[in-house]
Formats: C-alpha cells, structure tokens, sequence
C-alpha cells in the first residue's frame, strides 16, 4: 500500500516545465542578450575561397581590382568575409562563369522545387542534425533555402535562434497557413534568419492542433484533403526557393503525411545500431501502408528520390559496422555513400544552439573539428548531387 503525501503529476510536469523554461530563457539571455541580434561569425578568406572553389590567390586579387565586397582585416591580418559578402561574390563570379550554374547552382527555368523531408521514427537518430546542417549548407553554396520545422518541440527553430515559448507567443508556425479555418497566406510565417539565403517557419507546440483537427474534419466529411496542405501552400512561394529542407517529428501522423505528400526526396536518418535499425523497419512498413492510402485518395507519391543517410556512425564500432554492411546489402544505392560521423564538435556546438557551420573552430581540437566537418561536406555534398541530378545535370552544369 502507498504511503505518504502523492503528487498530481500534471501539476509536478507544468512546474518542472516552468522552471526548465526560465532556466533556458536565462541561458538564452546570457549567450545572446536581448539587445544584441543573433549574427553569424565571418568567415576566413581561406574558408571563402573552398565554398566557392577558387584559390585565395584569386580572392585576393579580386579585393585588389576593387571588385566584389571588401573583406573585413581580423586578428594577423587575415581576411575575413561576412555570409552575405559570400553571396556577393557568387553572383559576381556567376557573370563571368563559362558554365551556367558554376557560382549559383539552383533552379533554372523548368527546375521543380526541391521538397526534402527529413524523417525517422525514432528520436535520436539525428534527424535535427542533418536538417540543420544540410539547409545551412545548401545557403553557403549558393541556394535559396527554405528550412520548415514540423517538429512540435521546436530543435531546428531553437538551431536558428528562436525559443518557441518566448519567440512565438502569437503564433508563426506551419500551422497557421495550413490550419483548416482561416489559414495564413505562407509568406506572414516565413523568417529571415542572420544566415544569407536561408529562411525558416519555426515550430512549437501549436503544430499538434493540426493532429487534433484532422480527424474532426475528416469524421465531417468536408472534402478537405489534409495531405495536400502542405503542398498547397509551398506553391504560395516557390519562385522564391530553390530547395525546401523540412525536419518532421519523429512519428508518423497527419504533419509527417502532408510533408511527404509534398516532398519531391525523402531523406531517412538511421543510427546503426539493431533496435533502432528494428524500429526503422516498423516505421517503413506503416509509412508505407498509410502513404497507400492517400495515393489511393489522390495524393501524388512520385519521388525524385529516397535515401538513407547512417548518422552518428562511429567508425570503430564493430556491431556498427555490421549494421551498415547489412544495410547496404539490403537497400544498395538508396543508403548514402558517406555516414554522417558521432562527433563532440557537434555535440559541443549545439550546447550554444549552434551549427559546425555557425561556431569559430577555435573552440575545438583541430583534427576533431576538420573530421566532423569533413564528413557533414561529403554527406550535403552527395545529397547535393542528387538535387542536381533530379533537376537533369551534374553539379555546377
């Protein structure tokens, strides 16, 4: 028999809730103050010069000529250039590139917009991660990127500086624009973020009102798709965008369906290790019973392509491996070729809410910063590939 004083657990949560949130808040405050607007770091000459696929030498000459943006002089003279000095250069370059696409390599006349859902069943598999990372890359190359956070609790918005508690009071997420009663036009949820080229929809908890609405109205027989909401509402603002990156929940309900209904690529995360691997498989099979169903009731489920990208891999882990060799075996061409690497230059950079791409690496070991780097490039780089590929040319052709 229980003894002693029991607790209400819904009031125990709310008040642990209460005291995480200011605790946040004021870490929030400490590493950002309110007056001070998130910016990106500079970046060096040398950092440029590989982004763009040039030589130094070449940069530098370019600031002799009086041509582009001047760089800023930093700490032993060297130079440094601002994210939107990156984009200038771009487009400066672009004008005399032999090969259309060199220097801004998105969407000519006749290029789809590029819908990338990120997706798993299961937490921790770094799904976050690599949507943060891949729409932050795909800016620094020259893309006009949408990031949209379908993720009730919010990781991706609070990669990019917002705090849904605090940020979004009023609402400004997806489900403003595709809720079923008087929906938003697109454009008032969409955010300007401190990284050129990328903007975001953050998310918050208002996102599950659209799991709660759905079955109301599809128990009223209104003729209301849900899955195409999302879609819909893309088409609001796709001249605007070369690619749309959007980071799901980590479940399978009527958000998750919309955005692969308007998903043109599937990007799957897998940690290779066999519960999560199990996991997958049951997560495979209802995604594929349910996504049935909405073909059937007109959704388009036609994709330029599906991958599944092994994260958080540690090369030196034996069962791991063993993993990654089944799945090979198993899905072929659709795993990528290089895994996302475990790294604490990641972990360590999101203690600030920060990306590799975001944080000085000074504040790491350089051979632990230039690994973890290493393996995120080739891994945006190989689903960059495949983006050029669904558009019918090779990178920068």
């Amino acid at each position: 028999m229980a003894t002693g004083r029991q607790e209400r657990i819904d009031r125990l949560v709310g008040d642990h809730a209460r005291r995480l949130s200011e605790r946040l808040q004021a870490h929030r405050q400490q590493l950002f103050p309110p007056n001070a607007r998130r910016a990106l770091r500079k970046f060096t000459s040398g950092e440029v010069a590989q982004l763009l696929g040039v030589t130094d030498a070449y940069l530098r000459k370019l600031h002799l000529e009086g041509r582009g943006p001047a760089p800023e002089t930093g700490p032993g003279g060297r130079r440094l250039y601002a994210a939107e000095d990156i984009r200038a250069l771009r487009e400066l370059l672009e004008k005399g590139a032999k090969t259309p696409g060199t220097y801004l390599p998105g969407r000519r006349a006749g290029d789809h917009l590029q819908v990338i859902t990120v997706i798993n069943f299961k937490g921790g598999s770094g799904k976050t991660t690599t949507a943060a990372h891949l729409a932050q890359k795909l800016a620094l190359d020259g893309y006009r990127v949408l990031g949209i956070d379908l993720d009730p609790q919010a990781s991706f918005s609070a990669l990019h500086g917002f705090q849904p508690e605090f940020d979004l009071l009023d609402g400004g997420t997806l489900y403003d624009a595709i809720r079923y009663d008087d929906p938003l036009p697109l454009r008032e949820v969409i955010q300007r973020t401190y990284f050129t080229g990328l903007d975001v929809i953050p998310g918050n908890l208002d996102l599950m009102e659209f799991e709660h609405e759905t079955p109301r109205v599809l128990a009223a027989r209104s003729g209301q798709m849900f899955f195409t909401r999302i879609g819909e509402k893309l088409a609001e603002v796709e001249a605007d965008y070369d690619v749309v990156v959007i980071d799901c929940p980590p479940q399978l309900g009527f958000l998750t369906m919309s955005a692969l209904s308007a998903a043109t690529a599937v990007l799957v995360t897998v940690h290779p290790q066999m519960l999560d691997v199990m996991s997958m498989c049951q997560f495979l099979l209802m995604t594929s019973n349910l996504l049935g169903v909405v073909a059937d009731a007109g959704g388009d489920m036609s994709y330029d392509w599906l991958r599944y990208l092994i994260t958080r891999h540690e090369p030196g882990d034996g069962p791991q491996n063993q993993m990654v060799s089944f799945m090979r075996s198993m899905f072929g061409e659709h795993v990528l070729n290089h895994p996302m690497l475990k790294s604490t230059a990641i972990s360590d950079a999101g203690l600030t809410k920060q990306t590799l791409y975001e944080v000085d690496r000074a504040q790491f070991t350089r051979s632990t910063y230039e690994r973890a780097l290493e393996s995120l490039n080739a891994v945006n780089a190989e689903i960059e590939g495949l983006i050029q590929s669904a558009w019918g040319r090779e990178r920068g052709r």
